[in-house]
């Protein structure tokens, strides 16, 4: 997976490098968001991307593993342009503050199917939100 701090892998490089280690991807991509956007501005936003993959690796250059603990998380789908998920996220905070929970650590989206192949008034991004109860 990748560290996105400085000079960062993109997707495609990551592939890459999974492909030269003979290291099959599991799922579908990952992203991590470390920063909120209407607080943080937009220069310095930390993220991380990756891909589950099977198999033993360590990192390498711009490359890191992130080991996904199992946790408890509340998640919702949101269907269109990645940059219109805002809302998804507010509707998912606002559930959880009504429900009890309270978020623990970075949301994570999981990315259902490839900007590439689909229109984005298509795009499926499911975003969890690791939680405990009150």
């Amino acid at each position: 997976m990748l560290d996105h701090m400085e000079r960062r892998a993109d997707s495609g490089e990551i592939v890459k490098w999974l492909n030269q280690k003979q290291l099959k991807i599991a799922g579908p991509p990952l992203g991590w968001f470390y920063d909120n956007p209407e607080e943080v501005p937009a220069h310095k936003l930390r993220s991380d991307v990756g891909f589950p993959f099977e198999g033993e690796a360590k990192p390498e250059g711009k490359i890191k593993i992130k080991k996904v603990p199992v946790q408890e998380v509340l998640y919702t789908l949101h269907k269109g342009p990645y940059r219109e998920v805002g809302p998804s996220y507010g509707a998912l905070y606002k559930y959880a503050n009504e429900k009890g929970y309270i978020p623990l650590g970075c949301p994570m989206e999981i990315y259902l199917n490839d900007s590439a192949k689909v229109s984005e008034a298509e795009l499926l991004t499911e975003i969890q939100v690791p939680v405990k109860k009150k």
